[in-house]
């Protein structure tokens, strides 16, 4: 018998098996323990606890900005490019946290999986508010600086950082499905997704301007990488906060509309891979773990 009958419905489903991330979005209340144990479990024994939101990109952004600031002198050339750096690196952290996170919570929670049924999807998504809850701290920070360099609020401005934070979490959701399937069958992928990670800090304008990828590829690669979710998502946020505070504007995005409603349409493209293969495989995550 391949099939039960659910509680309370007529409906025939697969054991082991759930309507993927709309089972996630009906069971709330679930999906809220879940997170409150992942960001208990983050923080058991810390003595700084959530002020390591603060203090890991802090780091970060003095390494970059020293490199690129002020080593290269980007600092000198780039208007305002604190802010140009650190609203990249609000994304690409965020980005990092979602996919790195996604990856591993399966094997991460392991003894919960074997022992009980709940949409396995359950488990990347919990990761993602995880991370929302990391990623507001740096935006607050990103706002302060940027209200210091003279930064205004637009109706354009706030709309391209809305559609950046969505088509990265999409994006990074999508790849988290798909690694984190692999990573229950093969322990390598989270090493394959930490090297991913890593380039992708370095590929995406993050620490650099976009232009200076056009004057050094062919055509047909500056395109790919314009087409790029997470660069597009990057110069987004780009476009809401250092280009009004600095009165420069983004160059990489000859069309944003455009550019944006293609990086959103790449980002849905990966997040319905990611639960193809979820669907296909987490019948056999239990076993596997």
């Amino acid at each position: 018998m391949t099939q039960a009958i659910t509680a309370g419905s007529d409906e025939l489903i697969v054991p082991g098996h759930s309507k993927g991330l709309f089972d996630v979005f009906r069971q709330r209340f679930l999906l809220s323990l879940i997170v409150k144990k992942e960001l208990r479990v983050r923080y058991h024994g810390s003595v700084l606890g959530m002020a390591w939101s603060y203090i890991k990109p802090a780091v970060q952004f003095i390494v970059y900005f020293l490199a690129m600031g002020v080593f290269l002198r980007l600092n000198k050339t780039l208007p305002a490019y604190p802010i140009y750096l650190f609203s990249g690196m609000v994304v690409i952290t965020y980005f990092s946290e979602v996919m790195g996170n996604a990856t591993r919570t399966l094997i991460w929670n392991a003894a919960l999986i074997k022992k009980i049924f709940l949409p396995r999807e359950m488990f990347p998504v919990a990761s993602v508010y995880v991370a929302i809850v990391h990623f507001f701290p740096q935006l607050l920070v990103l706002l302060v600086g940027s209200l210091y360099y003279g930064w205004r609020p637009t109706p354009e401005g706030l709309a391209a950082i809305a559609a950046g934070f969505i088509i990265v979490t999409v994006a990074a959701l999508g790849l988290g499905l798909i690694f984190g399937c692999l990573n229950v069958f093969f322990r390598d992928a989270e090493n394959l997704v930490d090297l991913i990670l890593m380039v992708a800090t370095w590929v995406s304008p993050v620490l650099y301007p976009a232009a200076a990828v056009e004057e050094v590829v062919p055509r047909w690669a500056w395109h790919l990488y314009q087409t790029n979710p997470v660069t597009v998502a990057v110069e987004l946020f780009h476009y809401g906060f250092w280009s009004t505070a600095s009165g420069q504007y983004v160059q990489v995005l000859g069309s944003l509309p455009v550019l944006t409603l293609i990086g959103l349409v790449g980002a849905l493209v990966v997040l319905a891979l990611g639960q193809i293969a979820f669907k296909r495989t987490e019948g056999k995550f239990a076993q596997e773990l």
